[in-house]
């Protein structure tokens, strides 16, 4: 029987046992105190799901400061290294690998999280979206736009989070320059029109990522750090797309190929863009031929659609998202061509074991 590709090993600057991987989603299961990642729900959750060629963990925030949701685990107290070591020992445990995403939501947060003070964006602009608060969802608000100091400080935040990473047990870390938060809020000029140096080019705008990826390539090996990018996120997150925004991440992406990063992550179009200008519809096609490295792709991609991207040449591996919920065995669902459970959308965010660790695995 021929195997398919998505279930073949892997090993180019990583080396993983499949190309299936369990995609970053926030759960909002560590409520506690100090917003740690506990041994029975977070370590039990990802333990489930370690046959994954690898695992990227929900957004990890880096500091107080980049908070934006509820109940989420953060990686810069040493509670919260200690948290997530239970997680990486059962993974490992199992086989399994495991990248934690390191997360500043910037603007998409609410002064609820930050004792009044406002949240920090590239510029003084409303997302005009919403926060998921510990009251529930609130409207988000005008942010404070960063100082230099405040940059500066937020790289050493990124920096000490991926040496707590790896004091964790993590193999790498994903930066999470995606969805609307803070990376992408200096990339697009509906969210940036600094006037310094951190605004008004695409050099410009990109220079706070690039900033933070050398200090953190200063203190891990580069092929233990990988971004996560959306270029066409467009009416969702306070993003638009406009004429520089495929252009920012197309430079963004040949400029990647001067590191020797783990991979590259990148998101279909999470709406339908194709009646919208200057988006590109096909994300893995555009920026497959302009990146040399290790390229991943997601966007509700199924067991055939995984397949013939990799067989296509236009991606390496595929991340899935909701159907990891719901399929802690994915991988020998795929094997074994078992049918895949649903999942429960009205648990997603909630507290507790339900819809979080009680999904059956199937039968062989």
């Amino acid at each position: 029987m021929k195997t398919e590709i998505l279930l073949t090993p892997y090993h180019k600057n990583i080396s993983l046992n499949n190309r299936v991987v369990m995609a970053p989603m926030t759960r909002s299961r560590a409520d506690n105190k100090g917003k740690v990642a506990t041994d029975d729900l977070q370590g039990l959750y990802y333990e489930q799901r370690a046959s994954a060629g690898l695992i990227i963990t929900e957004g990890s925030q880096v500091s107080k400061e980049a908070v934006g949701y509820i109940n989420t685990p953060g990686i810069h107290s040493k509670a919260q290294i200690e948290g997530w070591k239970t997680v990486t020992s059962r993974v490992h445990d199992k086989g399994g690998k495991i990248f934690i995403q390191l997360w500043h939501v910037g603007r998409i947060s609410h002064p609820d999280f930050h004792d009044g003070e406002l949240p920090v964006s590239a510029s003084a602009i409303n997302p005009k979206a919403q926060s998921f608060t510990p009251s529930g969802f609130k409207e988000t608000v005008t942010p404070k736009e960063m100082t230099i100091e405040d940059i500066k400080r937020t790289v050493k935040d990124f920096q000490k989070a991926a040496v707590n990473a790896i004091e964790a047990g993590f193999d790498g870390v994903e930066i999470h320059s995606s969805n609307g938060y803070l990376f992408q809020q200096f990339f697009n000029n509906c969210s940036n029109h600094r006037t310094d140096d951190y605004g008004g080019s695409i050099e410009n705008n990109t220079r706070f990522f690039f900033e933070v990826l050398d200090a953190i390539k200063e203190v891990i090996p580069e092929e233990k750090i990988a971004a996560r990018f959306n270029p066409s996120a467009h009416g969702i997150f306070g993003i638009t797309v406009d004429e520089d925004t495929i252009p920012t991440f197309e430079y963004i992406i040949k400029k990647l190929n001067d590191y020797n990063l783990a991979y590259v992550h990148l998101s279909e179009p999470f709406t339908d863009v194709t009646d919208v200008p200057f988006a590109v519809t096909e994300i893995a096609k555009h920026f497959r031929p302009l990146y040399n490295g290790t390229l991943m792709i997601n966007g509700d991609f199924d067991q055939e659609k995984g397949n013939k991207v990799i067989a296509d040449g236009d991606a390496d591996l595929v991340a899935y998202g909701k159907v990891y919920i719901s399929n802690p065995d994915l991988v020998e669902r795929f094997e074994n061509n078992l049918p895949l459970t649903d999942w429960d959308k009205d648990t997603f965010y909630t507290t507790g074991e339900k819809g979080y660790t009680d999904y059956p695995f199937a039968s062989k």
